[in-house]
């Protein structure tokens, strides 16, 4: 039997505030354990919450920029769970009124582009960080479930550590934005492919860094098979806190496999919620899934109703930047680039701001030279270094004259790459390097007759070779040529010149 994978996926996008979602206090990364956490987010007696406009703006921006329907009036409510990382007993979160509904995502797969919808985005608070077992060693600051206060530091390390948890409530309400697809793709690598185009957009419009290492955005998996051309779904698994593009494929990939060898061997698969292995590439269990009806939700009685205006939605509306498919289609449509090329650069807004700057005024060659290097060149480099562009070396305008010193014939584009590298490891401009080095082409079409007509001497039977029909050869006489002018003479010279001697 042929099996169908289906795969919805939940984001929790940490939203770049600077405060809690109903509290003043800090949401910066790294801060020592517990020092962060306020009376609201400890849920001491009396303390009430105090929603955060920024986060509510920045989830319209995101409704927006999805397609998605803002609701004018939306609903806190109270989802209930116990656990120890969760104070209050209830994380406040959206259920039937969320802020943003629908909208949908545009992924390419293989060339393919295919639309994603969305259910729903609603705005919710972090709970705080369990931490177990040996994960403690050198650990101050926590407070250790069941043996000590909360917040009194962890310094006896004499303990079996084996046998403790603790708590840090630094994450405790820190502003989410939950994304929730349907479930709309089909293979693990459609689902990479959503998972990146959604946070492309989320830091190209500015509402969440990124960053996967630091919890800054995590996805959890629905994942389900079914036979192929079933329009039933079958029963889904949830694997949580997926922080890699690469984990998020692999997880997928596994679950997928195992779902369907239990039910190939005559069992039946329980909805539950997994936790993804890398060590072991596998997933495991963790506890049963819940259903909406376990939380018990209702509304939150210390928050009123959220209003967002026609003026402010207009407001935010207007404050939008250029999205990436509008990029896109501008830098397919208008600039003529590839569709390849112009997916590079869009995957990141500061790299197509980059591009931008480095071909303003630049004629049409120009700027599809420029956008293949950036595209090839550069984005290699930053991958390397494992920087963003805002971190290179070389400017737009820097990487500018590289590029008209190509054009205009100064240097070649192999002697560009040697330039390029100069430029990287911080020896100057490109004309301070070429000239510093002596890089620049050879033109004068009498030196390269002269040379051209060495290597005809030097090599006859590359050029026997040629004249009995083997292009190969010619290549080899061009390659001969450059090697002699150490990669400096013009190569359409070069080619000119040796097919006009061959043909004498």
């Amino acid at each position: 039997m042929s099996w169908e994978i289906v795969v919805g996926i939940e984001t929790h996008v940490q939203l770049a505030t600077r405060s809690k979602i109903f509290s003043g206090a800090p949401t910066a990364f790294g801060a020592a354990p517990n020092t962060q956490a306020s009376a609201v987010d400890i849920a001491l007696p009396g303390v009430l919450p105090v929603l955060n406009r920024t986060a509510v703006e920045f989830a319209v921006r995101f409704g927006l920029a999805v397609g998605g329907t803002i609701s004018r009036r939306s609903i806190f409510a109270r989802k209930n769970y116990f656990y120890p990382d969760l104070p209050k007993g209830y994380q406040i979160s959206q259920y039937e009124i969320p802020i943003v509904q629908g909208g949908a995502v545009a992924i390419q797969v293989g060339g393919v582009e295919k639309t994603v919808r969305l259910t729903r985005a609603h705005l919710e608070e972090d709970a705080g960080k369990s931490i177990h077992g040996e994960a403690l060693s050198g650990v101050v600051g926590l407070g250790v479930v069941g043996l000590m206060t909360i917040g009194t530091p962890l310094v006896d390390e004499s303990r079996d550590l084996r046998r403790l948890s603790a708590i840090d409530l630094n994450r405790a309400g820190t502003p989410l934005l939950e994304i929730v697809s349907e479930p709309d793709m089909r293979s693990a690598q459609e689902a990479v492919a959503y998972a990146k185009a959604l946070h492309s957009l989320v830091r190209w419009i500015g509402i969440c860094d990124g960053n996967m290492q630091e919890g800054s955005f995590r996805c959890d998996a629905n994942v389900s098979v079914r036979p192929q051309g079933s329009d039933r779904l079958g029963t889904r698994c949830e694997i949580k806190n997926l922080n890699s593009f690469r984990f998020l494929e692999r997880a997928i990939e596994f679950e997928a496999r195992r779902q369907i060898g239990l039910i190939e061997d005559g069992g039946t698969v329980t909805q539950e919620t997994r936790l993804y292995d890398p060590d072991r590439n596998e997933t495991r269990s963790m506890r049963t899934k819940e259903d909406a009806q376990d939380y018990r939700y209702f509304p939150d009685p210390d928050l009123l109703p959220l209003v967002v205006s026609e003026e402010d939605i207009e407001r935010i509306r207007a404050s939008l930047p250029e999205l990436p498919a509008q990029r896109f289609r501008r830098f397919t449509d208008r600039l003529g680039l590839p569709s390849s090329t112009a997916a590079v650069l869009i995957s990141d807004r500061a790299l197509a701001d980059y591009f931008e700057h480095a071909t303003q005024g630049a004629t049409p060659d120009l700027v599809r030279q420029t956008a293949n290097w950036i595209a090839v060149s550069t984005s290699a480099k930053l991958n390397e270094r494992g920087i963003g562009i805002a971190q290179a070396p070389v400017s737009a305008g820097q990487l500018r004259d590289l590029m008209e010193r190509i054009a205009d014939g100064t240097i070649s584009g192999k002697i560009a790459k040697e330039v390029d590298d100069a430029m990287w490891s911080g020896e100057g401009t490109a004309d301070e390097i070429i000239e510093k080095r002596g890089l620049k082409q050879i033109s004068d079409p009498g030196l390269i007759e002269k040379e051209v007509d060495a290597v005809l001497a030097a090599h006859a039977k590359l050029v026997e070779d040629y004249r009995a029909g083997r292009e190969k050869a010619f290549q080899s006489l061009v390659g001969q040529v450059m090697k002699a002018t150490r990669g400096k003479a013009n190569p359409a010279q070069v080619n000119e010149i040796l097919r006009r001697r061959l043909s004498g």
